[in-house]
Parts: structure tokens; C-alpha cells; sequence
């Protein structure tokens, strides 16, 4: 894993970007320019919680933060969303933040059963989505989180990260938080708010 160290510009703080990158050289206007290309989270196509489909292009010009999660969980994500609820909370009227949320056990998982959860979490509107869609697919794009997700053990049990991600406009990787960890929560808030003061650019398509 490779990332920039967390700075200060002006006294602000600046967040570090996470993931690969490489040097991509390029003419302009007669000259070489070479920009930093840095590793961003792909396409994707779900389901939410409403029977509405769900693509990575229904979060351009937003920041979110992601996680993966199972509802039928024991043991982590049942504080993890406990935790959660205090983001939504903090930005459930605030545009261009939202909360996405990946079944890592779609067989279970379908659209009722995730309507029935967030019900029971409180979640209503649309700025946090739970997603349903393809095991395969999922399991990959976990990988672009950077965070681990596995099929279930010899105790019939899914194995995943706890970790909740913070996802930049250009849908790059800006900072990684134990869910289960209030102090990690509050500080992803904060550093949301960094996020919404940086200077706009163009999206990652």
C-alpha cells in the first residue's frame, strides 16, 4: 500500500491519498507534463435497499465512505453500523456526502432483508445505500477499498474488514477508520469536512 503523508497547506490540513499510482507522461502543448495518475475505485452496478440500481456513477461529485457488511453478522457489524449511524447523523442533510454499505452475502442478503435492516437501523432517505449484487464482483471491488473480505470458514462464518473508507470525488481512497473504534468515527467525520473545504476538480470517470 502506498499513500502521501498527511500534511499542512496554510495550515490546513491536507488528507493523504491511499492505493497505487504511477507517473503518466503526456505532451501539452509541445511540452512533456507529467501528472500523478492515483489508483481510484472502479465501476460497479447494484442494488440498494429500495430495488433501485446503484452505479458508480450515482456518486460522481460526491464524497462517500464505503464498507462491507453481512446482516445476519454476530459479532462486528453490528457496532459498525451503530458507529455509522453517527456519520448519517452528521450528513444525512448534507449534499454531496453519502454512505454506501456492500453485502458481502447477497445469496442472504436481498433486497427486502436489507430494507427490513436498515428500518430497524433508522435509516431512511437516500444517503445511505446498502448494496446487493454480485459475490464475485463484490469481493473484487473490496479489493479496490483496500480491505479484505472472505468466504465463509470451516464455521460457516464470513471473515471481513472493519474498517469504513473515505472515497474523495475523484473516487480516490483518502483515509481508512476502525468502525468499531468511536474515536476513528469522529475522526472520519472531521476529515469529511476537510474533504468538502478542498478546492473542486474534475471526477475520476
Amino acid at each position: 500500500m502506498f499513500w502521501s503523508a498527511c500534511k499542512f497547506n496554510n495550515g490546513n490540513k491536507v488528507l493523504p491519498i491511499y492505493g497505487s499510482r504511477e507517473a503518466v507522461t503526456k505532451v501539452v502543448n509541445g511540452q512533456k507534463v507529467t501528472d500523478t495518475v492515483y489508483q481510484t475505485i472502479p465501476a460497479f452496478s447494484y442494488i440498494n435497499q429500495y430495488g433501485d440500481s446503484i452505479t458508480n456513477k450515482n456518486l460522481d461529485g460526491n464524497i462517500y465512505v464505503a464498507d462491507f457488511f453481512f446482516t445476519t453478522c454476530p459479532s462486528i457489524c453490528p457496532v459498525m453500523h451503530r458507529n455509522m449511524l453517527t456519520v448519517f447523523k452528521a450528513f444525512k442533510d448534507t449534499t454531496g456526502v453519502k454512505i454506501i454499505s456492500y453485502t458481502i452475502d447477497p445469496g442472504h442478503d436481498s433486497v427486502p432483508v436489507l430494507k427490513k435492516y436498515a428500518d430497524k437501523l433508522g435509516i431512511s432517505g437516500n444517503s445511505w445505500w446498502l448494496l446487493q449484487g454480485h459475490k464475485n464482483e463484490t469481493y473484487q471491488i473490496a479489493k479496490s477499498y483496500l480491505v479484505s473480505v472472505q468466504e465463509k470458514n470451516g464455521q460457516g462464518e464470513y471473515i471481513h474488514d472493519g474498517y469504513f473508507i473515505l472515497i474523495d470525488k475523484q473516487k480516490r481512497i483518502r483515509g481508512t477508520y476502525d468502525g468499531t473504534k468511536p474515536e476513528d468515527v469522529n475522526n472520519l467525520i472531521a476529515d469529511i469536512k476537510v474533504l468538502r473545504a478542498e478546492p473542486v476538480a474534475p471526477a475520476a470517470k
